[in-house]
């Protein structure tokens, strides 16, 4: 049995979200890092580090090679990172003079992370501008009904309904500015060797970041950012705060279904099994609850900033504890909310 609650085989059910799994899925992982050992192959031989023939071998067999995720366990915990066993089967096929000379895990593995994120990025946009327009649309049918203003959980004076659907709808466009801000902090390469100051490279670093950076669609960068993560910890505030936006609008839809208020009709809600009569708000009850499981695991991130040195093994590893889990929330938040709007029959007093 899985234990994540958001692949897991019945939880997945309710807090999976398909496209966001598949972004972040190992074969999507293990793909991305093929793709910078072939390109960082196809670079050794256009800078003149190998022959440039062997080069081409090199990244067409990187390129062609079928790795199942669980052939890099066992490496995994022997190494705490997984390309050397990645490298132990390429070097089958591939010839070893072109193959990761001057690199080091770290880069492939960040460099796959930065494409992730760029995945990550474009579904994300997608999703806030049809929540943003869903939103909208709930405006134009509901806007002018009447609902109780409260404040501190209090009657206040009574309001129109878009002035409520209006506190769900402006972040999102904040959000997604944050998010494409963000772009050029995370979406680049990672490229340091050793100890960060890619010394082996010699005179050749530059053109071999650059070459590397634009077969892969990512920024280059002047210094590697091995030990500078500042770009990863603000990614994942930003999707504490997507998913924190969202989680207000749940919290306000299920307040406001509740029986005696009934200022929301909803169409397909969660059954009882002691209560048939009930019709619970699930849909607005998950945003509340994954915006607080983000809101926790953002300080995670945080921690995760405090690298010693050049490298850090425990700080990066907590990454890839949190970040995918974060992305996942994030991901299901958004189309849970897209999901609710679409549910949503009526607002305003019955």
């Amino acid at each position: 049995m899985t234990i994540s609650a958001f692949e897991h085989p019945w939880l997945g059910g309710y807090f999976g979200d398909r496209e966001t799994v598949a972004i972040w899925s190992p074969e999507r992982q293990l793909g991305h890092m093929l793709a910078f050992e072939a390109a960082w192959s196809r670079a050794m031989g256009a800078c003149g580090l190998c022959d440039a023939a062997e080069a081409e071998r090199a990244a067409k067999a990187i390129e062609a090679a079928e790795i199942p995720p669980e052939a890099l366990r066992a490496g995994m915990a022997a190494d705490g990172v997984p390309v050397p066993a990645l490298l132990a089967i390429s070097r089958k096929s591939a010839p070893d003079a072109a193959l990761h000379k001057g690199a080091t895990s770290q880069d492939v593995v960040d460099s796959a992370l930065a494409m992730t994120l760029r995945e990550t990025t474009a579904l994300f946009l997608d999703r806030l501008a049809e929540l943003d327009a869903a939103l909208q649309a709930l405006e134009r049918l509901f806007g002018d009904a009447k609902l109780m203003g409260r404040t501190r959980m209090q009657a206040a004076a009574d309001i129109k309904a878009r002035e409520r659907i209006v506190t769900w709808r402006l972040p999102l466009a904040d959000h997604a500015d944050r998010l494409r801000a963000l772009g050029p902090r995370v979406e680049k390469v990672q490229i340091g060797g050793a100890a960060g100051d890619r010394a082996s490279l010699g005179e050749k670093a530059e053109a071999m970041v650059a070459a590397v950076a634009a077969e892969l669609g990512l920024r280059p960068t002047g210094k590697a950012w091995h030990a500078m993560r500042e770009g990863i910890a603000d990614y994942a505030s930003v999707l504490s705060l997507i998913s924190g936006t969202l989680g207000k609008m749940g919290q306000d839809v299920a307040l406001m279904a509740q029986q005696g208020i009934d200022e929301i009709v909803l169409s397909g809600g969660g059954g009882s099994s002691a209560m048939p009569h009930k019709n619970n708000p699930v849909l607005a009850e998950l945003l509340v609850t994954l915006a607080r499981f983000n809101a926790v695991q953002v300080s995670g991130l945080h921690h995760a900033l405090i690298h010693e040195q050049e490298r850090s093994g425990a700080a990066w590893n907590l990454e890839w504890m949190i970040l995918p889990q974060m992305a996942l929330a994030t991901g299901r938040s958004l189309s849970a909310a897209l999901e609710l709007c679409g549910k949503v029959r009526r607002i305003g007093k019955g």
